[in-house]
């Protein structure tokens, strides 16, 4: 497996560009406001403290790739790819690590220097560091969100679709995630699922490396 089918969701690996079909957003609060969709998705982030879902991901030759993600907030994440693949993506609540079972390496960085930290943290306010564009469809809306006093951190731009019955009457679809070497990168979900037991072990992996630590 080559690497540049590599998940990268962090700042210094990001090997592959992802397309997704997004329509030109455009902003539709002005700059100073607080659009009251922040305000959902602020109640989304912390409404939802485990998930499960299947995730797709396409590279730039549209090569598919996919696989089951599970959550479990905070700081706790793991992709698991498709058999026959032999890449892994783990957080386990303070580190953000990377597993290459195929060349027996592991990469591991803070999760908030990760684009992702904005999505495990139920305690971020959204209000003070994202915005709402609309892509053009009103049940769908994408909150891009960047930390100011850390560019270096990348952008995140979670895309919702509006849900009944879903917590805070959202469902997330996907992402997209920038690095600052604009590395792109973009996850599909489908068959989400909220709320289910997900215990503690579920964020351990086996280390590759010979003389590294048998698990975490």
């Amino acid at each position: 497996m080559k690497r540049a089918l590599a998940f990268a969701l962090t700042l210094t690996t990001a090997s592959a560009t992802i397309a997704v079909p997004l329509i030109a957003a455009k902003p539709v609060a002005p700059a100073g406001t607080v659009h009251p969709d922040l305000a959902k998705v602020n109640d989304y982030i912390r409404a939802v403290g485990t998930m499960t879902a299947s995730f797709s991901q396409t590279d730039r030759n549209g090569q598919m790739l996919m696989g089951t993600m599970t959550m479990k907030r905070p700081g706790r994440i793991r992709f698991q790819y498709e058999k026959g693949v032999p890449l892994l993506i783990v957080a386990d609540g303070g580190s953000l690590t990377m597993i290459d079972y195929e060349v027996k390496q592991v990469q591991r960085w803070p999760i908030r220097n990760s684009p992702l930290g904005v999505l495990l943290d139920p305690d971020r306010d959204f209000s003070k560091y994202g915005r709402v564009v609309q892509n053009g469809d009103p049940n769908v809306f994408t909150v891009e969100a960047r930390d100011p006093r850390h560019p270096e951190y990348g952008t995140i731009s979670l895309i919702f679709q509006r849900r009944a019955g879903g917590p805070a009457g959202l469902e997330l679809y996907g992402w997209v995630a920038l690095d600052a070497q604009n590395n792109r990168t973009s996850i599909r979900l489908s068959n989400q699922q909220y709320g289910v037991a997900v215990a503690d072990s579920a964020f351990k992996w086996r280390d590759p490396r010979p003389a590294g630590p048998r698990a975490r």
